[in-house]
């Protein structure tokens, strides 16, 4: 395999000074990207503040609080309970938070219980919505009068628990993607709750779950709808039914997205910032197309990349200490050409992973329930499918004739190497969140910085999701090839891991896109999860390919990834126990 020849003389065992250039460019990516992102949510003099707060039971609760300039003791301002959905956290809610407090809001973004920085176990106590609501509203700049509710798929459960239990303290709401009634929430009428905009894209994965219809396209026609607006005909889409002064206004609005997609939508968001402006009294009037906070999210994107350069500069450079010596084993790719036995695994090692993804989550959401062993049910999903498809690669390896071996660097100081490491990246994280109060994300992927809890539970799954991403990054040695240029290499590499779900994704949505039908509409949770494998797995897949052209071994690799996606996912979705 082709190589930069101070890297080839590095992995082959000679020392060399350590250079740091590629760490420190990824520094100035991070801090630049965070003070964008800080720039953006604080526009127009809005502070910002990481708020904690004491719920129901002694919960702690945690929220992020946005006060623009108008808002103060003397001049209370409209508030507003942003909330966001399962197995996601308050900054995911920054796109709506970011525009109500740019029309004048006072808003809190609460972490709903067992999600993010706030404690208890998810689904108790109301998601927290009424302890979020009780808090909003003991703020001395926020104007009791004027509260406005707005939550996103469970958020919007949250903020309906809220509304339930002081159904006197709010005085409109938003659902983005969400439904009064079951699966969790009280049943809907005309007049409760008061003043609702159904914000429900075309494409939202979870309409048979929320209003009872196959298709979202299909929504206006539905009966549990239609009992909430008040009538037996077909809901007409931003057509206003009721009466603000009453409490009893409704509209329903449809953009061309997904249940994801909400929040990066600006047609969505929009959709809110117009219904609180006609019923809410005391805002800043802005016109919907007036957005910014696309641009925190394009900062906190930058964030994402520099997290990665940091680290595979930091490896770069500690990997060329004597000390990790030992680590350091010759070069050497696994085939000689892409010929037909290339491409055969190829085909099996890109959609294996793929064809056990929902067999897998499945049978851990029934055979694996939430204990305090495993905490995590979505953490547990994942194991669950990183181990099962490691052996099973493990097995057809012994039937498929394939490459003999590399040579394999030490075992304790590739794993010493690989902590300091993500060490590296996780601190570059924490100062971000230290100064600027950002993490960083793009949409649906976000890194944020473990609570206490979170670093404990992590204790839990580490190992075998480790052991199951060194399985897998020995699959991508496996397809190496002699000769390859460092470009071939990575490209091969990305394919290798994200093909068979880039290829199942494209099945489901290029269906779902055509004629409205989720085929996956079984699991639509889990369909929403495999968004996130296409971008992750790239990521495992450059941090594969780096560390191995440094050590000729794919063990470091696999101990990074292992520890990163362990801490990525416990970090970002709900504790249930």
């Amino acid at each position: 395999m082709a190589m930069a020849g101070s890297d080839q003389a590095v992995a082959n065992g000679a020392t060399a000074k350590p250079r740091w250039w590629l760490s420190l460019a990824g520094l100035v990516v991070v801090l630049a990207g965070a003070f964008l992102a800080y720039s953006i949510r604080t526009s127009g003099g809005t502070t910002v503040q990481d708020i904690r707060f004491t719920g129901t039971d002694g919960t702690q609760m945690s929220a992020l609080l946005y006060v623009p300039e108008n808002a103060t003791e003397v001049t209370p301002a409209p508030g507003i309970l942003a909330v966001h959905g399962y197995i996601n956290s308050r900054e995911t809610q920054d796109g709506f938070a970011i525009e109500f407090a740019r029309r004048g809001y006072v808003v809190l973004a609460l972490d709903q219980t067992g999600h993010g920085y706030s404690g208890g176990p998810a689904f108790s106590n109301g998601f927290g919505g009424p302890d979020g609501l009780k808090y909003l509203r003991s703020l001395p700049m926020v104007d009791t009068n004027q509260i406005g509710l707005e939550g996103h798929s469970m958020g919007g459960w949250t903020v309906l628990a809220a509304a339930a239990a002081a159904p006197g303290d709010y005085s409109s709401m938003v659902l983005e993607g969400s439904s009064t009634g079951a699966p969790f929430a009280q049943d809907g009428s005309p007049g409760w709750p008061r003043n609702l905009a159904l914000v429900f894209s075309r494409y939202d994965e979870f309409s048979k779950i929320m209003w009872g219809v196959d298709r979202a396209i299909d929504l206006p026609s539905s009966t549990k709808l239609q009992s909430v607006f008040g009538t037996d005909q077909p809901i007409v889409e931003e057509q206003l039914y009721g009466v603000v002064a009453d409490g009893t206004a409704r509209k329903l609005y449809q953009p061309s997205t997904t249940h994801p997609g909400d929040h990066f939508s600006t047609v969505a968001i929009g959709n809110a910032t117009d219904w609180f402006a006609a019923t809410l009294e005391g805002g800043t009037p802005r016109p919907a197309s007036d957005q910014i906070w696309y641009w925190k999210e394009t900062g906190t994107g930058f964030g994402l990349i520099g997290f990665v350069m940091i680290m595979l500069g930091v490896f770069d450079a500690l990997v060329r200490l004597p000390f990790f010596a030992s680590v350091r084993c010759e070069v050497i790719a696994a085939n000689p050409r892409r010929d037909k036995r290339w491409w055969r695994n190829f085909a099996l090692n890109t959609g294996l992973p793929a064809v056990l993804f929902f067999p897998t989550f499945i049978a851990a959401f029934f055979l694996l329930p939430a204990s305090v062993w495993l905490p995590q049910a979505v953490t547990t999903q994942i194991m669950l499918w990183a181990v099962v498809g490691a052996c099973v690669s493990l097995l057809l390896a012994r039937f498929i004739k394939g490459p003999a071996l590399a040579p394999q660097s030490d075992w304790m100081r590739s794993i010493v190497l690989a902590l300091a490491t993500v060490a590296a990246g996780y601190f570059a994280l924490w100062l971000t969140g230290q100064v600027f109060l950002t993490d960083f994300r793009l949409w649906v992927v976000a890194v944020k910085f473990p609570s206490p809890r979170q670093w404990a539970i992590a204790v839990i799954y580490v190992v075998p999701l480790t052991l199951a991403f060194t399985v897998m990054m020995r699959t991508l040695w496996s397809a190496t090839v002699r000769g390859d240029t460092p470009a071939k290499s990575y490209a091969a590499a990305i394919l290798t891991l994200t093909t068979g779900f880039a290829v199942l994704l494209g099945i489901i949505y290029g269906i779902f896109f055509a004629t409205g039908t989720l085929v996956t509409a079984f699991d639509p949770l889990s369909t929403v999860i495999a968004l996130q494998f296409v971008p992750v797995l790239t990521a495992v897949a450059i941090i594969g390919v780096f560390t191995w052209r440094r050590t000729g071994s794919y063990r470091p690799g696999g101990i990074i990834a292992g520890i990163l996606v362990t801490m990525y996912v416990v970090a970002g979705t709900a504790t249930q126990v």
